[in-house]
């Protein structure tokens, strides 16, 4: 034990993590030169295309340092707000954290917001100034803002470049010097975390471990503690990049466990493992719960996909916890789920992983928040989905979730991040100029506000400089009603929002324009009307398709043009009573996109 470094890497969206990670797998020789390749613990062809890390990765090195063989596992985590919850648990399974900043960019929202989880969890923090090599790197500027922050030497903090490998060597003498060893006991009895596990249609689930107290064999019966349900270890091993296996495991180990469970019920993350002959006392207290953000309804294209939907949920589930869902039917799209993500890059990358790894073909609802709804009756009921508001007349008051969020920007973009903020109705709590042209902005603002495309704004209003990270703080009353959007007056149900009502006329009157552009024309007139209760806010008609039924009458009087479409006009009227209106799956996307 005295030899191992479990140890993560953290940093904000695109500061080189995985490019490090690169690094050291080439520096101790756990990948050939013919096995390389850019981005290579990003395995998932979703993460290389959009060169962002969506999963953390696990995976151990060998290093020698005086002599001595050292075993260094790697976790590289997600730089992004929506999955931080993947940070959260390598965190909880690392004695150490390399705090990787970019020298052309400094700190940014998500870089504190992860550090200040590594500090809650004790771990040795050892900063990497990365991109040394560009030509606009501040190696000055943004070590003043280290040590502000961390409150190190300004010798502490190793300068490096991934891409060229100058100052690895460094960072591999200061993990093995700096990050103490694993705690535990390899006599106790055994007690594992389970923070990671994935499906294998061939072999089951495969679940990933890090052993806190005792050892664990191959053959071993084991239970997990939170099912209760007892297994035999058919094959335990260490993550390298491919498995390997291994007869047995100690104390301050992480590695992986594959028992032949099929269920993927049966395997929770932030579970313990222990021995069913010698069980551990207690479990580990393993994660918080996780808190879906942003609610949406996933329906299959094909009714006849219900079951298969559920099936693909749940296995993708298992590699991706912060996932949550239940069912739900619509009238407009049959059965389906309601699902919590923890953000729309979340939401975005569950609907393309049903696509590409399950073949499954989705639609999504509009996204909301949950509401707290107190009743006349004196009732609280928590609302995720529109069309579980109760009837207006026996509303007291809703309450809708508030946010912290924390911008940190070049100070020459603040006036536009203020419009931004004060539009979305924010209110200004905090500013703080970090150095004389970087400035950081703490508001008060809706959750429901920011669900849409806030990020998006704000990333063009400030060039691709601002950075953002935000925590609930809480719920405030709000003046909110439901929107309906009816279809030759009938409630399209997925359509449904819950909204301010200040914003409510200017969102159904572009909802219903972008509507007639999208529905296609049929036989009848389409009436597509907002509504807010029995009142309606807006209407778009999309015109009938119409056969020049008067062509054949020339000259003559004009009754019996007048006959002609007195007989089409009643046959459109019936058309209307009996026809239905299909919603094309680009209006759902569209009301999403909607500016």
């Amino acid at each position: 034990m005295e030899n191992i470094r479990n140890f993560c890497i953290i940093a904000h969206i695109d500061h080189g993590k995985s490019t490090l990670a690169d690094r050291m797998l080439m520096m101790t020789h756990t990948l050939t030169e013919r096995e390389f390749k850019d981005q290579v613990l990003d395995n998932m062809d979703l993460e290389r295309e959009r060169g962002i890390t969506i999963k953390s990765h696990a995976v151990q090195m060998y290093y020698d340092y005086d002599g001595t063989q050292y075993t260094l596992n790697l976790i590289d985590t997600p730089g992004h707000v929506d999955f931080s919850y993947e940070v959260s648990r390598s965190i909880a399974a690392c004695e150490g954290a390399l705090l990787v900043i970019d020298a052309t960019q400094g700190i940014q929202a998500q870089t504190i917001s992860n550090l200040y989880q590594a500090i809650d969890h004790n771990l040795e923090i050892i900063p990497v100034l990365n991109k040394m090599d560009m030509e606009n790197a501040m190696p000055e500027e943004v070590k003043d803002q280290i040590v502000d922050l961390l409150g190190c030497e300004r010798e502490e903090i190793i300068e490096a470049s991934a891409k060229t490998g100058y100052g690895v060597e460094e960072i591999m003498r200061r993990i093995v010097e700096k990050i103490l060893p694993p705690q535990g006991d390899p006599g106790s009895p055994l007690q594992a975390l389970i923070f990671d596990s994935v499906f294998n249609s061939y072999r089951g689930i495969y679940a990933y471990f890090k052993i806190i107290n005792g050892t664990i064999r191959t053959g071993d019966l084991v239970k997990f503690v939170n099912t209760g349900k007892a297994y035999h270890a058919d094959e335990i091993g260490v993550l390298r990049l491919r498995l390997d296996p291994r007869k047995e495991l100690g104390a301050g180990n992480v590695g992986y466990i594959i028992s032949g469970i099929k269920t993927s019920r049966e395997v929770k993350v932030g579970d313990t493992i222990t021995h069913v002959e010698r069980p551990c006392p207690k479990a580990i207290s393993g994660f918080k719960e996780v808190k879906p953000m942003v609610f949406a309804g996933v329906y299959p294209v094909d009714a006849d996909e219900y079951e298969e939907l559920r099936a693909s949920m749940e296995k993708l589930q298992l590699n991706d916890a912060s996932l949550s869902f239940e069912p739900e039917s619509s009238v407009a799209l049959g059965f389906g789920f309601r699902c919590g993500f923890l953000g729309l890059l979340h939401m975005e990358i569950v609907q393309e992983r049903l696509d590409r790894e399950f073949d499954m073909n989705v639609i999504t609802t509009v996204p909301n928040v949950s509401y707290r709804v107190y009743t006349t009756r004196g009732e609280v009921i928590e609302v995720h989905n529109p069309s579980g508001l109760p009837e207006p007349n026996y509303i007291e008051t809703i309450e809708e979730p508030y946010i912290s969020a924390q911008i940190i920007s070049k100070s020459e973009y603040l006036g536009n991040i203020m419009t931004l903020c004060i539009e979305k109705r924010g209110t200004l709590k905090n500013q703080v100029y970090l150095t004389s042209d970087r400035v950081e902005v703490t508001f008060e603002m809706p959750l429901s506000e920011i669900v849409f495309d806030f990020y998006d704004k704000l990333k063009s209003i400030s060039r691709g400089y601002a950075s953002f990270d935000y925590y609930t703080s809480g719920y405030k009353k709000a003046d909110l009603v439901r929107l309906d959007i009816l279809l030759n007056r009938e409630i399209v149900d997925a359509l449904s929002t819950l909204i301010h009502r200040d914003n409510a006329y200017d969102f159904g009157r572009r909802m219903c324009v972008k509507l007639k552009e999208l529905i296609p024309r049929q036989q009848f007139d389409i009436a597509i009307q907002a509504a807010i209760g029995a009142k309606i806010i807006a209407r778009e008609t999309v015109k009938a398709l119409r056969k020049d039924v008067t062509a054949k009458c020339y000259g003559g009087d004009i009754t019996r043009k007048r006959k002609l479409l007195e007989k089409q006009k009643k046959g459109k009227k019936r058309m209307r009573q009996v026809g239905n209106v299909e919603v094309p799956q680009q209006a759902f996307l569209a009301v999403l996109k909607m500016d």
